[in-house]
C-alpha cells in the first residue's frame, strides 16, 4: 500500500484505480440518478436542520474546511439551513471567531426563525438578497473584510447564467489555498428531463458555468481538487471544488 502520510489510511493507487475503474462509475452514476428521483439529498439533517446534501459532500466539505480552517465561509443559497449549521459547526470545532455569510434571495420567515434560534447561529449572517446583485455582493464584501482565508460554497440559482456571474463575482475574495466549492455540477451529467420544473438542464447548469469560468484569465487560478472528487464517487459537486493556486 502506498501512502505519503502516515496517518492517512487512504491509498491513493486505490483511488486512481476507482476513479478510472469504468464499472464503479457506471454503477455511481447509475445510482446517483435512480436515488435523485426519491430526491434523496433531502433525506438528512444537520443537528436538526435538513441540509439537502448527499452525505459524501458533506464529508466533502468538512475535510476542505478542517484542513483549511478558514476565517469566513460564504454560502449562497440558504433553504432550510442546513448547511448554514453545519458549517457554523465546523468553525466552532476549530474554535476562534469563524463566521458563516449566507445569501438566499428569499429566506423564509419559518426558516428564519429556526436558524436564528438554533445554537450555532452566533457564527451566521444571513443577507436576503440575488446574490449576483451589486449591492448584495458588496454587503458580503464588507461583511468578508480583510479576512485572510474565506471559504465560498456556491449553492443558489443553478442556471449557467447566474452560476458564472457568481464564480466571478466571489472568486476574488479567495487567496491562495483557499476553496470554492461549486455545487450541483453534476446536473451536466444527469438525465435531460431531470428537473422539468427548474431553469436549468444539461448544457445550462454549474457544470457548464464552472468549465466557461476555468477558461478565462480569472479561472486559471483555480485548479479542480481531483483527488477528493475521485474518493467520492457520488456527488452533486463532481469536478466542483476549485483550490486557488495563487
Amino acid at each position: 500500500m502506498t501512502q505519503t502520510d502516515p496517518h492517512d489510511p487512504k491509498d491513493p493507487a486505490l483511488v486512481a484505480g476507482m476513479a478510472a475503474d469504468p464499472e464503479i462509475q457506471r454503477l455511481g452514476r447509475g445510482l446517483f440518478d435512480k436515488a435523485s428521483e426519491y430526491r434523496y439529498s433531502y433525506n438528512f439533517t444537520w443537528l436538526g436542520r435538513p441540509v439537502i446534501q448527499w452525505p459524501q459532500d458533506i464529508m466533502a466539505l468538512q475535510e476542505i474546511i478542517w484542513r483549511t480552517k478558514p476565517d469566513v465561509i460564504v454560502e449562497t443559497g440558504i433553504a432550510h439551513g442546513g448547511s448554514l449549521i453545519f458549517t457554523s459547526s465546523m468553525l466552532e470545532l476549530l474554535g476562534g471567531d469563524g463566521r458563516v455569510i449566507g445569501v438566499d434571495i428569499d429566506i423564509r420567515a419559518h426558516n428564519r426563525v429556526a436558524i436564528e434560534e438554533h445554537p450555532m447561529f452566533k457564527r451566521i449572517t444571513m443577507i436576503e438578497g440575488s446574490s449576483i446583485d451589486e449591492g448584495i455582493v458588496g454587503q458580503v464584501s464588507d461583511l468578508v473584510g480583510d479576512a485572510a482565508n474565506v471559504m465560498v460554497i456556491l449553492d443558489s440559482n443553478h442556471t449557467h447564467e447566474h452560476v458564472l456571474a457568481e464564480l466571478e463575482l466571489y472568486a476574488p475574495m479567495v487567496k491562495q489555498g483557499g476553496y470554492i466549492a461549486v455545487m450541483d455540477t453534476v446536473v451536466e451529467d444527469m438525465p435531460g428531463d431531470a428537473f422539468p420544473d427548474r431553469p436549468w438542464d444539461r448544457d445550462d447548469n454549474p457544470g457548464t458555468a464552472l468549465k466557461a469560468y476555468l477558461e478565462t484569465d480569472a479561472g486559471k487560478r483555480f485548479e479542480v481538487d481531483a483527488e477528493l472528487s475521485d474518493r467520492l464517487v457520488l456527488s452533486v459537486a463532481p469536478g466542483g471544488y476549485l483550490r486557488a493556486t495563487a
